[in-house]
């Protein structure tokens, strides 16, 4: 048990210092003149604000909004640190790691900026996805790999 817990933690360190590393380097290009970056014919790096919670909904530009959407991160962490510690399996301690890394670091940029710092940004035809960062990306990679471990795996696990 307290092997994945650690293995859990490891992954949520080192998903919050990749998206906050990332997130200095994107904000530091930007303050400092940098232009959005043509990375591909489908990829950009923009600098965009985030103000709301997943995808720009519940959108919050007045504090109490801000400390809504904060107070509400902070009880999911909570939740996802507790589930963490309770991890059956590996699978189980790395997404729920993933998932509270990226929590952690979008918990950062409210606290630090008012919103969630996004730079990711794809396109295709004139169509572009939501703009997200690192931290989203541990948290739905997470999500995922947690359902197909509750859905699939854990009864493979159960039938041997």
């Amino acid at each position: 048990m307290k092997s994945l817990r650690i293995i859990g933690l490891i992954c949520a360190f080192v998903l919050l210092v990749a998206d906050q590393a990332s997130k200095q380097a994107v904000l530091h290009w930007f303050y400092n003149g940098g232009q959005a970056l043509t990375v591909t014919p489908f990829f950009n790096i923009i600098l965009a604000f985030n103000r709301g919670v997943s995808f720009g909904m519940l959108h919050a530009d007045s504090p109490y909004g801000v400390y809504a959407l904060l107070t509400l991160a902070v009880i999911l962490s909570f939740l996802v640190g507790n589930w963490l510690w309770h991890a059956e399996n590996k699978i189980q301690s790395i997404c729920f790691g993933m998932i509270l890394g990226g929590a952690l670091g979008n918990i950062y940029d409210r606290v630090a900026y008012g919103a969630v710092v996004d730079f990711l940004d794809f396109h295709v035809l004139g169509y572009h996805w939501y703009t997200f960062n690192i931290a989203d990306c541990g948290i739905v990679i997470g999500a995922i790999l947690l359902l197909i471990d509750l859905v699939f795996l854990t009864k493979k696990r159960d039938s041997n």
